[in-house]
């Protein structure tokens, strides 16, 4: 007898109520490498055996043998909690293309997923694995790439879509933990997955659109209180002031559904008393995380350029 349906949510995932997951996308997986085309090496670490967090790490090959520090790029992939990794295709092209271009060192969190392991251990490997790369501050911790490569003084967050939601979630965190060993000077949030009870002006009112994010959200965190749950929806979280991150960059496409929230997340991050700088960017005509499966296009290039200039203007 086959099991009922818990969630459709096709194109994506479908979930049973047996509780087996149908991942239809974002299942491929490729091995690290050295990258010949921008020369970048990667490999794949450990970073918690006891909640199963890893990470790939990636670094230009010429550094390997130099004396300088290279700043470090945290990465969260999209996904909404529920499909891709860090060993997807679209994630490990573009982080190499990313880290040549920046001259960064860049660790790609792998983090579990929801449903079978369901909000918040998303964020909290998140979290693990940030203080994982903190812990590398005295030069003693467990990669020596980041032991003798990296400055800890220069840490920028990046993630897409539910990655950028992770980044809002670690800043208030950060804020409230106060994690020493690093220094963080700017995070970017590129079509960030926020989401709301009630449609903001100019947002999608279509019925169907609306249901297929409430049921997404409710799949990914099975105990939340719905749509205008804070960890979705930083509107409605009182600490939003208490953001720690100094800098913002808030990336949104003109055709995503979701570009209306990160509008408006800069403008309740200006209204809420938070003192950091917030800035926008916007990519007219394009959808949602566009620039990981069109990395060549135009818009996608200058998206780049934004977030390669975004952290080379901190000195």
């Amino acid at each position: 007898m086959e099991s009922e349906m818990l969630y459709d949510l096709s194109p994506v995932v479908r979930l049973y109520k047996d509780g087996r997951v149908e991942r239809l996308e974002g299942t491929e997986i490729v091995p690290p490498s050295l990258d010949e085309k921008t020369g970048v090496q990667s490999k794949d670490v450990v970073i918690s055996s006891d909640s199963a967090v890893s990470a790939r790490l990636y670094i230009p090959k010429a550094a390997i043998c130099s004396l300088r520090k290279l700043p470090i790029l945290v990465y969260y992939h999209g996904g909404g909690f529920i499909v891709q990794t860090a060993w997807s295709p679209a994630y490990h092209n573009y982080l190499n293309a990313l880290v040549a271009e920046a001259n960064v060192i860049a660790v790609s969190i792998n983090y579990r997923k929801a449903p079978e392991a369901p909000l918040p251990a998303a964020y909290d490997d998140s979290w693990t694995a940030l203080k994982w790369v903190a812990s590398h501050s005295a030069g003693n911790g467990p990669e020596e790439w980041l032991n003798s490569h990296a400055n800890l003084k220069k840490v920028f967050l990046a993630g897409d879509s539910a990655g950028a939601n992770i980044i809002n979630n670690m800043g208030i965190r950060f804020g409230e933990e106060k994690l020493s060993g690093i220094e963080v000077p700017g995070v970017m949030m590129v079509h960030p997955y926020f989401w709301g009870n009630e449609p903001l002006p100019s947002e999608t009112t279509d019925p169907m659109k609306r249901s297929f994010a409430v049921m997404f959200w409710h799949a990914a965190s099975p105990a939340t209180t719905g749509c205008d749950d804070p960890l979705i929806n930083p509107a409605m979280d009182p600490r939003l002031s208490g953001l720690s991150w100094k800098k913002v960059l808030v990336c949104v496409a003109g055709k995503d559904m979701l570009r209306h929230r990160g509008w408006y997340y800069k403008e309740i991050l200006s209204k809420s008393g938070w003192s950091g700088v917030v800035e926008e960017m916007e990519s007219p005509g394009e959808d949602h995380d566009f620039h990981l499966f069109n990395p060549n296009c135009d818009n996608a290039v200058k998206l780049m350029k934004r977030l390669v200039c975004f952290m080379n203007e901190v000195k």
